[in-house]
């Protein structure tokens, strides 16, 4: 918990860093240096890189795409309103008449008993025939091929619809597949980050191995400037002859271009690392230490080096899809089976010749249902999803195959390569040791005359390769390790 707050405040102190300087006018803001090490580097690269935030939001996205998934569960609730305007109504025929006087016949009993005994010359019977005779009139009218006209002009109707899935098993199995989506997500994102890791470690150790380079060919200039003063003195006392002044300034000369071309190697490193911090070309960089600081480690860091896959994005992220496809396959086989629902709804109706929306009448209307949905036939659609799907999984199976046994060897190449770097450094290191002594050695006899210009110069580039040789064995021990640590998917700073 300690280490994470000091990194935070570490990154925070970096970001307050860069926007005080980002306000500093013209001139002061390029020569204010920013001073960063390593384990800062990386943490300022993974909160500002623009590919680490891609793939930060698409997480986010991923986790509001399950979030929209689940919510198929929950009842759908939707409001609408409709309106239909009858251009030509429907015509409604109707064959044969009503027997009204047996249908009525009770309240026609009542009727007569009461026009016989208070009308006078009301003849028994006469109501009925009349109503009968009268229904006739109609049904005739009726059978006709006018027949009658039904509905009115203005149809509205708004309301509430419900509905949502009871028994669904490929829906549900859906929802399964987000939830692995987003485990995708974040291992992809882990991917970028473990590669921006191992970007920003291998740009960090180019820009301290054209720093040592630069200080040794400076130190090699600085040496060949102090044998030129100190031969040019000779020279003017008569103590050496022309060639030996010739012949220094002539490896002054030499060591120049060196010098310069180490300096843009190191310019040219920083810019490198500042365009993968997603930071200012224009920021001056600063980075601290030096490839001789990871010297201790080498051995250690080979012989404790854990060549597990487990931790592999590449292979957890087929582990992922593999599931994917398992979830995949039991969606599909999940089509065969029924399907059960629910839905409703609660309407307002109203039917009116004019506009007049004070007089309308609304008359309610629900409904509640339940649909069953039972699959029969789908001219074999169904089967050849299945099919393709388990294609799909041993295609990915053999893949996987593939690629740990391609792991497996660059790991293996890897190890390889630190174990030479390891030798490479051991002997660069005695090689220094002995070149040391080789040049002073040549310095003390050219000193006394007893040794030739020719052997301290031989002398002075031996200790400048074997110096040179030393910082790349260091260096190339670092990217292997790098290039290991990003196939066993680790980083320094321990990326989740």
């Amino acid at each position: 918990m300690e280490q994470l707050l000091v990194g935070k405040k570490r990154r925070l102190s970096i970001i307050l860093f860069l926007s005080v300087s980002l306000f500093l006018p013209g001139k002061a803001q390029t020569e204010a240096v920013l001073s960063l090490n390593l384990d800062e580097a990386i943490e300022f690269a993974l909160s500002e890189s623009p590919t680490v935030k891609v793939a930060d939001r698409e997480v986010e996205k991923k986790k509001y795409a399950k979030k929209g998934a689940y919510a198929a569960l929950f009842p759908q609730i939707d409001f609408g309103g409709d309106y239909s305007r009858t251009l030509k109504k429907q015509i409604m025929y109707m064959d044969g008449a009503f027997d009204v006087t047996s249908m009525m016949a009770p309240t026609f009993n009542g009727i007569e008993n009461t026009f016989t005994g208070s009308v006078p010359g009301y003849v028994p019977g006469t109501l009925g025939k009349e109503i009968q005779a009268e229904n006739e009139k109609v049904a005739a009218a009726t059978s006709s091929e006018e027949g009658i006209s039904v509905g009115r002009d203005n149809n509205w109707s708004f309301g509430f619809t419900a509905g949502m899935p009871l028994v669904n098993m490929s829906l549900w199995k859906s929802l399964s597949i987000s939830g692995i989506d987003v485990e995708m997500a974040i291992e992809q994102a882990r991917s970028s980050k473990i590669d921006m890791v191992n970007q920003i470690r291998k740009s960090f150790y180019a820009v301290l191995l054209a720093n040592d380079s630069y200080s040794v060919f400076k130190e090699s200039y600085d040496n060949a400037m102090e044998n030129f003063t100190d031969i040019k003195k000779k020279y003017d006392q008569g103590l050496v002859a022309e060639y030996d002044l010739i012949r220094a300034d002539v490896t002054v000369k030499n060591v120049v271009p060196n010098m310069l071309q180490a300096q843009n190697a190191l310019v040219l490193s920083k810019w490198q690392l500042k365009a993968l911090m997603g930071m200012d070309l224009e920021q001056e960089i600063d980075c601290k230490g030096a490839l001789t600081d990871y010297q201790s480690e080498l051995f250690a860091d080979y012989l404790a080096a854990d060549t597990m896959l487990v931790d592999n994005t590449n292979l957890r992220q087929l582990d992922i899809q593999g599931k994917q496809l398992d979830a995949k396959l039991k969606m599909e086989q999940y089509d065969y089976l029924p399907t059960l629902s629910l839905s409703g709804l609660y309407q307002w109706n109203a039917m009116n010749n004019d506009f007049k929306f004070s007089d309308y009448k609304w008359n309610p209307y629900s409904m509640v249902g339940l649909k069953l949905t039972i699959p029969v036939f789908s001219g074999g659609l169904r089967a050849s999803k299945v099919k393709q799907t388990r294609l799909t999984i041993d295609q990915l199976s053999i893949q996987r195959e593939d690629l740990e046994r391609n792991l497996r060897l660059a790991i293996k190449q890897s190890l390889d390569n630190m174990a030479t770097c390891v030798k490479r450094f051991d002997a660069s290191r005695k090689g220094v040791k002995q070149a040391e002594k080789g040049y002073a050695i040549a310095q003390k006899r050219y000193e006394t005359g007893a040794g030739t210009l020719l052997e301290l110069n031989d002398s002075e580039l031996a200790l400048t390769q074997s110096k040179l040789n030393f910082n790349q064995a260091i260096y190339d021990y670092m990217v292997a390790k790098a290039e290991m640590d990003k196939v066993l998917g680790k980083t320094t700073n321990k990326v989740n």
